[in-house]
């Protein structure tokens, strides 16, 4: 993977302080730190790879932190999914794998250090009595009536709480700021609260639990991140996060500097974890990996390329102001990476029978076919032809319109690596529906022998009806009807009820032999891969990656 990341504001950042010394050795140390409560998303790819681009850049660290400091909704499963896909994106954490519960009797001392400096102190006052005490964005906030609580007694009090001797909600512990600062974050934010869970990662038995505003600059800062690249909803409260390393004092010689970066939107795409995880809970999508979705499992699962995210990802850079981007543009660069990647093969989405009248009966041709026009290193492979094809419905129109130059009757077109045909009758069914064309070929124009007699305009793909196979196929279309703003009561709402038809094509033989993930283009119909979870051996199910057409092109 390239690390040569387009100059930005961070990378300015960076080069600013390393011209200033100020991180010895102008050393440069990054981390991408998920809360394993559910799988990443693209959003967290473009986190992820700016972070870990940025350390290679400057030939520094990366770290991989589980931020897990709510056991309440996080996973091992989640922790699992999250190191799979960020390795298939190619990042590695090399042997840098930390987890925030790892810190917590270090977070705790802490908190006790914060207490002693009067800069904490326990609280009586409920959540909603905090929130109340808040004050607004116009009108400051009041002091807890158990603010100046003694040293000694918030002491007492919090090793209380860390002992389980009081219920959850009943105490909390608070940071000592200012309740009448303009920031919200500064009103003596909440630090540790108290939970009776058991941890799933550490031995001891927890009944406080930090926040995350103060475990995140306080795991920084003892991994000695230089760095600490955030979303944009952390700007307001980078003052908290520099206010606690600010008064730690292991860490007022040398700590983190957070900076902030505009969050990925892609259009049309549902990307929070809480909508995601409702989705999965709720039996509306095949799980986390939907090849739907806009997980990173999904992606895969689907039959996106790790190098093509890695593109979009490097060409999209990073911002100070929220955009959305278009999810042509993602479709972009997957297109790009697969079409000097896939074999081509022939596939009939929607078939129409074809008999070439004037061919032998029982008699069974393999043409030669270039593999990929665009890498001839792929060689050339057999396909097999006869007397019945399979071409697309679309294909053929009785009562052509203007400048249709595919099958109607009369007209003769090329099937592709083989011979000109020519329609001379219609079958249809009781109906009226066309079930059955009646062709002649050409055996003189046989694709590669250098015929030149004549010229047709129109080239349609097709499939031997007597050594073809079927196959499933998983036509995908966006999972939301429309992309207008949604919201946690309305968003099901919104779900489009054909984003997935599952339809049965006809492919060439070869194609059986396919495995998990395999990627081929569908002549003329897009690109499809192989999915992990439905096929079997000697039965691929096909996903549809993406169309073939691109309605976005570079510097649109």
């Amino acid at each position: 993977m390239e690390t040569n990341e387009k100059t930005n504001f961070i990378i300015n950042a960076i080069d600013e302080d390393n011209k200033n010394h100020v991180y010895t050795d102008e050393r440069v140390h990054t981390r991408f730190p998920p809360e394993p409560n559910g799988y990443l998303h693209i959003g967290h790819a473009k986190a992820s790879l700016l972070n870990y681009r940025i350390a290679k850049k400057y030939n520094g660290k990366f770290n991989l932190r589980f931020d897990d400091t709510n056991p309440v909704k996080e996973d091992i499963e989640y922790v699992n999914s999250i190191k799979e896909d960020l390795s298939w994106l190619g990042i590695d954490w090399e042997d840098r794998l930390y987890f925030a519960s790892s810190y917590f009797s270090k977070m705790a001392e802490y908190a006790v250090e914060l207490i002693k400096k009067g800069l904490a102190f326990v609280d009586d006052l409920n959540a909603d009595q905090i929130r109340e005490y808040r004050g607004t964005l116009k009108e400051p906030g009041k002091e807890s009536p158990f603010r100046n609580r003694s040293v000694s007694e918030n002491l007492e009090l919090f090793e209380k709480m860390k002992a389980g001797e009081f219920d959850e909600g009943v105490k909390v512990l608070r940071a000592k700021i200012d309740m009448a600062s303009p920031n919200m974050n500064m009103r003596d934010p909440v630090i540790y609260r108290i939970l009776h869970t058991k941890h799933p990662n550490t031995d001891e038995d927890w009944y406080i639990y930090p926040m995350y505003d103060f475990a995140h600059p306080v795991e920084d800062a003892i991994e000695g991140i230089t760095h600490s690249l955030c979303t944009l909803e952390f700007e307001d409260h980078r003052p908290f996060y520099d206010w606690v390393l600010a008064n730690l004092d292991d860490f007022k010689a040398e700590h983190p500097r957070q900076i902030e970066f505009a969050k990925l939107n892609l259009s049309g795409t549902i990307m929070g974890k809480r909508y995601l995880k409702r989705l999965v809970d709720e039996g509306i999508v095949d799980g986390w990996d939907d090849p739907r979705l806009a997980t990173i499992s999904g992606m895969r699962r689907r039959g996106y390329t790790p190098e093509a995210i890695q593109a979009f990802c490097e060409e999209i850079g990073v911002a100070k102001a929220n955009s959305t981007v278009d999810i042509a543009m993602l479709e972009h660069f997957i297109r790009d990476d697969l079409k000097l990647k896939a074999p081509r093969v022939n596939a009939v989405l929607d078939p129409l029978k074809v008999t070439i009248t004037n061919y032998p009966e029982g008699q069974t041709e393999w043409l030669e076919i270039e593999t990929n026009l665009d890498v001839p290193e792929m060689g050339m492979h057999k396909m097999p032809f006869g007397r019945e094809i399979y071409v697309e419905k679309s294909d053929f129109m009785e009562v052509p319109v203007k400048k249709y130059f595919r099958l109607f009757p009369g007209n003769e077109v090329r099937l592709r690596g083989a011979y000109f045909i020519t329609c001379n009758e219609v079958i249809k069914d009781e109906n009226g529906e066309v079930i059955e064309l009646k062709c002649t070929y050409d055996p003189e124009t046989k694709s590669g022998s250098g015929f030149t007699g004549r010229k047709v305009k129109g080239t349609i793909h097709w499939v031997s009806a007597s050594e073809g196979k079927q196959v499933e196929v998983h036509m995908l279309n966006p999972l939301l009807k429309d992309e207008e703003g949604f919201d946690a009561d309305t968003f099901l709402d919104k779900i489009n009820p054909d984003s997935l038809k599952k339809i049965t094509a006809w492919v060439e033989p070869r194609v059986l032999e396919a495995s998990p993930y395999d990627k081929f283009q569908f002549v003329r119909q897009g690109y499809f891969s192989v999915d992990p979870k439905y096929s079997t051996e000697g039965n691929p199910v096909f996903n549809q990656v993406v169309p073939l057409k691109s309605s976005w092109r570079p510097g649109k």
